[in-house]
């Protein structure tokens, strides 16, 4: 039997796990050309190659499809606030190449960027001030531990006092994701020159309120 008859739809042919994977990568880059509004099980599908309701064998709706983008999205940002980090030499370093990382991210990325916080389970914005051990900043997966994990660091090397740590996630984040913002969206200006102006008053500002001497 030729491959054409034993297929006449011409659709690709998967196993499960190949089917699931493949329409992640297919909403992926969906989401990187229009963010998390192109995320459909419809397009997904017809992205992969498949029929809609081979799709919903393996997601039971859009948004079981879009927590996984949104995941892929996170862990994405969270790689390259974690190679900026390394680059680093010491914690206030380490502080601002977050905040960069993180920018530098949205405007690259703008679809994933967009697309990182849609589907996102809560996060407490207290940070554990019992914790004995520190650990490597960077080690966590997700944006926020990175973040928490360096402000402990700035926070054990005497750059943080310890009144200002508890919520220190909120101020910071709330920053750089507002700057982000108002440079993908407007009115802020997105030439390179307006791009860095705004970055460093912004990084600037989270420092001199944060940091013992900034």
């Amino acid at each position: 039997m030729s491959s054409v008859s034993a297929n006449p739809t011409g659709r690709k042919p998967y196993h499960h796990g190949a089917l699931h994977s493949a329409l992640i990568e297919a909403s992926i880059a969906l989401a990187r050309v229009g963010g998390p509004d192109r995320v459909i099980l419809r397009e997904a599908a017809r992205a992969a190659g498949v029929s809609h309701s081979a799709a919903y064998r393996h997601f039971a709706d859009r948004d079981a499809l879009l927590a996984e983008v949104s995941r892929f999205a996170r862990h994405e940002l969270a790689a390259e606030m974690r190679r900026r980090v390394a680059r680093a030499k010491g914690p206030g370093q380490r502080l601002r190449a977050v905040g960069t990382a993180y920018i530098d991210f949205a405007l690259s990325e703008p679809g994933l960027f967009r697309t990182a916080f849609t589907s996102h389970p809560a996060t407490s914005p207290v940070a554990d001030q019992d914790r004995a051990d520190v650990g490597s900043p960077g080690d966590g997966a997700d944006p926020f531990e990175i973040l928490s994990d360096v402000l402990d660091q700035c926070q054990a090397a005497g750059l943080l006092d310890p009144h200002r740590r508890p919520g220190a996630e909120i101020a910071t984040w709330s920053a750089v994701h507002g700057l982000a913002g108002l440079l993908l969206d407007g009115p802020l200006p997105r030439t390179p020159a307006g791009i860095k102006f705004a970055r460093r008053q912004v990084l600037e500002l989270i420092e001199r309120g944060l940091l013992n001497g900034a």
